[in-house]
């Protein structure tokens, strides 16, 4: 069902996201736990590591099956933002919403699938997450759809290429750098060889055939804190995200032709956007180009619409 909502009322959505976040759906001793309360984001604790929280949107129509989407917040850490605005079009699409919270604390790298202090990688947080909702649900949780943003963005692809079986597609928005297609070069600038590679595995011929969707701002050329900057980066990537963005797909295109396997990867640059998640998703029709990239089709979710 198509439904237009003002970005009022979404700022209000916001509001009661948070609020709603902040009422745990937590197992007891007492007893089996019951599915999750649908039609309100909730923030869970992962049983199999309670150091790691989540936030669970579950549509209202839940059928068997489900896909799940799940998106990744930037260093900012804006994960209330990203399940509150994300929420309408997985209630529109009958998609299991996912909101992973990495903290600062305990994942300072998970944007490079590290271990942090907890001695669990970042990939491996997502995977029990995936498993824990997909056994609560109902819903398919062998495969799944995966957004990220900034740095968030920075995890989903790298994700990508160590799991390609578990990504059905991907949406990369406005990663501040990347890992390229290029065994000669250390991971994460590469595939090859490095300590922070640890336990990770990558195949080209595997991770090449998973569609990807690529979303920068053609405004998105200002550096900033947060932007990696080195002579190394610079010259294999550029000096913005824009042309970052421009050069990994060019990258990942030309190494699947190499193989013989058709480009997976499509980029889209908005035009007007800066490096705003919020003002992405009002003005550059983020969630849209995500769904869409996703399912095919858009709900018209947002202002004028």
């Amino acid at each position: 069902m198509i439904r237009t909502l003002t970005w009022v009322a979404l700022g209000v959505s916001l509001a009661m996201a948070v609020a709603c976040a902040e009422q745990q759906a937590e197992a007891t001793d007492a007893g089996p736990e019951r599915g999750p309360e649908r039609g309100k984001i909730l923030r869970r604790t992962l049983r199999a590591d309670p150091t790691h929280q989540y936030l669970l949107y579950v549509p209202t129509h839940l059928v068997p099956g489900a896909p799940i989407f799940v998106t990744v917040h930037g260093v900012s850490r804006n994960v209330e933002e990203h399940a509150s605005l994300f929420e309408p079009y997985a209630e529109d699409h009958g998609a299991i919403l996912i909101a992973p919270f990495f903290t600062k604390d305990r994942d300072d790298d998970y944007q490079q699938l590290s271990a942090g202090k907890t001695g669990i990688r970042a990939d491996a947080t997502l995977n029990s997450i995936v498993s824990e909702v997909a056994r609560l649900t109902g819903a398919d949780g062998r495969r799944f759809y995966l957004f990220g943003f900034s740095g968030g963005a920075q995890f989903a692809h790298r994700y990508v290429l160590a799991h390609p079986e578990r990504v059905i597609a991907a949406a990369i928005g406005a990663a501040g750098w990347y890992t390229f297609p290029d065994a000669r070069e250390p991971y994460p600038y590469g595939l090859g060889a490095s300590p922070e590679r640890s336990g990770l595995h990558f195949d080209p011929n595997r991770f090449l055939h998973v569609p990807i969707t690529v979303l920068v701002g053609k405004k998105d050329i200002e550096g900033g804190e947060n932007l990696r900057r080195n002579p190394e980066v610079d010259r294999q990537q550029g000096i913005t995200r824009l042309e970052r963005a421009r050069r990994w797909v060019n990258a990942m295109n030309q190494a699947a032709r190499q193989r013989g396997i058709a480009p997976p990867v499509a980029l889209e640059e908005a035009a007007g956007i800066e490096h705003s998640f919020r003002e992405f998703m009002r003005e550059g029709e983020l969630g849209e180009r995500v769904f869409g990239a996703f399912f095919g089709s858009t709900s018209s979710v947002g202002a004028g619409r």
